[in-house]
């Protein structure tokens, strides 16, 4: 797909010059490299394009150091990256896949690391944990789960960012329990339209040495739901 295709598409969406030439460059990318493996559920320049918006939603509320968990073709990470011209660390545990980020990094002059890990492995690192002002993480997992794995490597007062779809009060229940338990609580809850909506949950107190727990448990056994 050719970037200015995307590019007009990205002027359609609201985005302005300078911004919407480099999403446009990223997106690109994206498009080509999943011809060759499957980077992103977006098949076409439409569904990237709401891709790429749709990371635009989590900009003001992210901050330096930024992490972002399980960044499979970039999103938000790389559109904030862009947008904010920020360094990010991105987590993501699929060997090709992180170093297809590496190379977007390089290929786009972006300031940032890839860790090759799962989330539950690095959140225990002594370097990355609790070291964040923000992260995000696009999971499709429930909200206590995302909670789980974000909020260790948040510093004291750091903000974890999670887009979500349809909250049910029982999720939304379980996840200010698990916020708490995480050494953190939710701050607010933003509506984006339809049923997307960003929660943000305020880092408050040091998350207890258990968390996170073994790779693959917090989506198997959430926490309080």
């Amino acid at each position: 797909m050719h970037a200015g295709t995307l590019e007009a598409a990205l002027e359609r969406g609201g985005v302005q010059s300078p911004l919407r030439g480099r999403l446009a460059r990223y997106g690109a990318l994206v498009l080509e490299a999943n011809q060759r493996f499957n980077v992103t559920g977006a098949k076409s320049q439409s569904e990237l394009v709401e891709h790429l918006l749709d990371s635009l939603t989590v900009l003001p509320f992210v901050r330096e150091p930024y992490v972002d968990l399980g960044s499979g073709g970039g999103f938000p990470a790389i559109p904030v990256a862009l947008a904010a011209a920020i360094s990010v660390t991105m987590i993501e545990s699929n060997a090709k896949k992180a170093r297809l980020l590496e190379s977007f990094l390089e290929e786009l002059g972006l300031r940032g690391s890839v860790i090759a890990e799962r989330g539950e492995v690095a959140g225990r690192r002594p370097d990355l944990r609790e070291a964040f002002a923000s992260g995000t993480a696009r999971a499709v997992a429930v909200a206590p789960a995302v909670a789980e794995m974000v909020v260790p490597f948040l510093r004291l007062g750091g903000v974890a960012v999670l887009q979500r779809g349809a909250l049910p009060e029982s999720e939304r229940a379980a996840l200010a329990d698990a916020s708490m338990m995480l050494g953190a609580a939710v701050e607010d809850e933003i509506a984006l339209g339809g049923e997307r909506r960003i929660v943000l949950l305020r880092k408050t107190g040091p998350t207890m040495g258990r968390f996170p727990r073994r790779p693959g448990v917090p989506g198997k056994r959430p926490l309080c739901l």
